[in-house]
């Protein structure tokens, strides 16, 4: 039996779930880029999506068929419920998309409705010509990026577990790097405490970050190269996921390097209290840009137009690099989706002004219950000074 994420009975849910959308979109199957969607269906968790690799998933019981190279065949037969493999093979001119129009003529989806998911790191530009040349005449494309992705937002039970561990695995790496940072101190050292955390207590590398930022840095929304060591007066800002077993729990504070003068704690009391009524904003039946709302009307009557994101925050989920971000959703002012229970968003406030180099970052990953929303992590949002 193949080692699987979740029980085998909730992949053969999710597959056959899957399998009723199609069939009430009048979609006869759908061409899976997406590794996110490989392991959430079948539990085939690998690397290999970052070249040319395709998952037909038939609107009815033809067996799933995976398109790989040959070093993801041992990987997903072992972790998978995929029931064939097929391997193209790396030489000049090789065209993975024609081995894939091959396979499509064999389930007899000539001239049939074929889904495709375009919208994943598991597709790039150039793979998606391929695709659209070697289909072109042999059966329409249709786009359905929503059909695995939509599934994936309401969390099963298990799965809540999964992102449980992961938050406390991003809570216990807060603590190793409360512990790392101080003055004369690299900030490589805090990011080095950060995955030692997550890595020692059983998760996963994180498929992006941390990110760990300082100084005039502590402005920029991603990490950036290169070591810095933290000085006498500083402002720490980290932004990071806690990951087990693919799922992602993301956490963001801020840590002053002595004592934080009057014009950060000023920032800090307005970032925290902005992120307390966003968190009270996540209740079921309430639309996802409320939260939004909220963050730009503090901000904005702060003054802090100019200096905050367009977008504060985004849904977690399981997902693989080069980003923790399990989008769409994003959340912003304006975006109708309505909050239900099960659904998992990472809410945070950022402000940077890189006039003045003031910043300071606050953020949570919350769970949307049936009576309002459960902040998954034990630390609260006050600014400690190391």
């Amino acid at each position: 039996m193949p080692s699987l994420p979740f029980e085998e009975s909730e992949h053969r849910d999710r597959i056959a779930r899957l399998r009723a959308r199609l069939a009430e979109r009048g979609l006869d199957a759908l061409l899976c880029f997406g590794q996110e969607s490989h392991y959430y269906l079948t539990g085939y968790d690998g690397g290999g999506y970052v070249f040319f690799q395709c998952l037909v998933v038939t609107a009815d019981d033809r067996p799933l068929t995976l398109l790989c190279r040959r070093p993801d065949v041992a990987q997903a037969r072992d972790t998978s419920l995929i029931d064939e493999i097929r391997v193209w093979f790396d030489a000049e001119g090789a065209d993975p998309a024609v081995a894939l129009r091959e396979i499509l003529g064999e389930k007899g989806l000539a001239g049939r409705r074929v889904g495709i998911e375009t919208d994943t790191h598991g597709l790039t530009g150039r793979s998606l010509l391929r695709v659209q040349a070697a289909l072109d005449g042999f059966c329409p494309l249709i786009p359905a990026d929503d059909a695995v992705a939509a599934m994936r937002l309401v969390k099963s039970p298990a799965e809540i577990e999964y992102l449980r561990r992961a938050a406390a695995l991003a809570d216990d790496a807060y603590d190793a790097a409360l512990a790392t940072a101080a003055a004369g101190v690299v900030d490589a050292e805090v990011t080095a405490a950060i995955l030692a955390a997550i890595l020692r207590g059983g998760g996963d590398m994180p498929p992006a970050g941390p990110l760990v930022n300082s100084g005039s840095r502590a402005v920029y929304g991603r990490g950036v190269g290169g070591p810095r060591r933290l000085d006498a007066s500083d402002l720490l800002i980290l932004e990071y996921a806690g990951t087990f077993r693919r799922y992602n729990a993301c956490l963001e504070r801020s840590i002053a390097i002595g004592a934080p003068p009057a014009a950060h704690r000023d920032l800090h009391a307005l970032v925290r209290d902005t992120l307390e009524e966003m968190q009270a904003a996540f209740r079921p039946g309430e639309p996802l840009g409320a939260v939004d709302d909220i963050h730009r009307r503090r901000l904005d009557a702060a003054g802090h137009r100019d200096h905050r994101f367009a977008a504060c925050g985004y849904s977690l989920g399981a997902t693989y690099r080069p980003s923790w971000m399990d989008v769409p959703p994003m959340i912003y002012s304006g975006n109708p989706l309505e909050l239900r229970p099960g659904m998992v968003f990472f809410p945070h406030v950022m402000v940077g002004d890189p006039a003045t180099r003031l910043a300071m970052g606050l953020g949570n990953t919350v769970l949307v219950t049936e009576t309002g929303c459960e902040v998954l992590s034990r630390h609260a949002l006050d600014l400690p000074a190391r």
